[in-house]
């Protein structure tokens, strides 16, 4: 083989490789690549693992991350890349993630990608789980970041064949175990567990008690001098809000299982946050006179949020709403529609959706297994966006209300950010408030 250098590298990912599967551990790529510190508890490499769905199919493969039994909803992700953000996600708990992509892994993780203070999925199934991570970010490798966790991991599974099943049958009951390999075993424990169908998973990822943030959106932007800061004592907060300036938003965040990120992208608006639990009555958010009130992502059956749905529709046309997935779904409960739920859902970062109002189409970051019923919304409230796949409802504008909301991530995370405008459009409504409120 000539000395070139495609056939340099070549080599050198054989190599390393071979000292993977001698040793069982991630490895330093030559020039490139980085070592990185190995957990002890590592499974080994040819463990045993099974998933079992409800309906009797069953997908073997490898075991990495924890050793353990876990249930959850099979679902499955169209993303590239940004496996970790997905994975801390709030709104995937209860849910085992599937990845189409089929090499995960590669770039490792690091604290500063967690969407969340916890991996929240249930498990996680790959196609090939990378021997190597090679990225300058990365602190840790996939299997160990699981591992320390408690996150069961199944690799070498037919994630083809596993997602065109899924599209088939429809997101079901799935149990993943790298401890226990009796098939029927396993499926009777998938059809023991709980149902998506009716269940209140928010109040398992809501924060206990409301916090202050101040995180702005440039935090991954190199030398912006932006602290990795996530929350402040409420004495800094205090003295920070009485030394901003008069046109800076107050905004409360409902915390239905909240990405970080969101909460970035309004700090970079100049707003001032404060997230407050899922159960918050409407009286103690108008309270604390916030220029407007924002929904958040998070799990579960939106029509089991009955306490939400209550405040949110007893905020309607005190203060400017915006809503985002979950957040979207109970402004469309509160304002008379019905929600129902997908057949496999929408789970990527690549959906395209119309804007109605021009036409134009935007690419996307999903993660919703329900929808809200686009021919139940009232007078007065409009199906602004619509899903160019299934043409299910991907928006909703009440502008008599000063109320909007989308299905989708527009502060992507992983995921394309054609959408940020709309965290300028809820400024907007927030400043015209004030306006007339002066």
């Amino acid at each position: 083989m000539p000395n070139t250098p495609t056939n340099f590298w070549r080599k050198a990912y054989v190599q390393a490789q071979a000292v993977v599967i001698e040793y069982g551990r991630f490895v330093l790529i030559p020039v490139i690549g980085k070592q990185l510190p190995i957990t002890d508890n590592r499974l080994p490499m040819n463990q045993p693992a099974l998933l079992a769905l409800e309906d009797g199919a069953t997908w073997p493969g490898l075991a990495f991350g924890a050793m353990g039994t876990t249930t959850g909803e099979i679902v499955f992700n169209t993303s590239l890349t940004g496996y970790q953000e997905i994975l801390t996600d709030p709104s995937y708990h209860g849910q085992i993630v599937t990845m189409t992509q089929p090499h995960i892994g590669n770039t490792g993780c690091n604290l500063a990608d967690d969407e969340s203070g916890r991996v929240w999925a249930a498990g996680f199934v790959v196609r090939s789980l990378s021997p190597v991570v090679s990225n300058w970010r990365a602190t840790k490798s996939l299997p160990d970041y699981l591992a320390e966790r408690g996150v069961v991991g199944i690799t070498e599974v037919d994630t083809r064949a596993l997602v065109r099943h899924i599209r088939t049958y429809g997101a079901m009951r799935a149990v993943l175990s790298s401890e226990m390999t009796d098939a029927a075993e396993l499926v009777a424990v998938a059809r023991a567990a709980r149902d998506m169908n009716g269940l209140d998973l928010v109040r398992e990822v809501t924060c206990v008690e409301p916090y202050h943030w101040t995180e702005a959106a440039d935090w991954w932007q190199p030398g912006s001098g932006k602290s990795a800061q996530l929350a402040v004592s409420s004495e800094q907060w205090a003295t920070d809000a009485a030394s901003a300036s008069s046109e800076r938003h107050h905004v409360v965040a409902y915390d239905f299982g909240i990405k970080r990120n969101m909460l970035r992208l309004l700090a970079g608006k100049g707003c001032r946050i404060t997230v407050v639990p899922a159960t918050t009555p409407a009286a103690d958010v108008l309270a604390m006179n916030p220029d407007g009130v924002f929904l958040s992502n998070g799990p579960g059956d939106p029509a089991a949020c009955t306490y939400a749905v209550t405040a949110v529709r007893e905020l309607l046309g005190q203060k400017p709403i915006f809503g985002i997935c979950l957040g979207h779904q109970i402004l469309g409960l509160a304002l008379g529609a019905s929600t129902y739920k997908l057949k496999f859902g929408h789970r990527g970062g690549n959906q395209p959706v119309q804007v109605v109002a021009h036409g134009r189409v935007q690419i996307s970051s999903h993660n919703h297994g329900f929808a809200v019923d686009a021919l139940t919304l009232p007078d007065g409230a409009l199906n602004s966006h619509i899903n160019l796949n299934d043409n299910c409802c991907e928006g909703i504008d009440a502008p008599g209300y000063r109320a909007f909301s989308v299905q989708y991530h527009p502060e992507s995370s992983p995921g394309p950010h054609d959408s940020d405008e709309l965290f300028d459009k809820f400024v907007d409504l927030m400043g015209d408030g004030r306006a007339q409120t002066n």
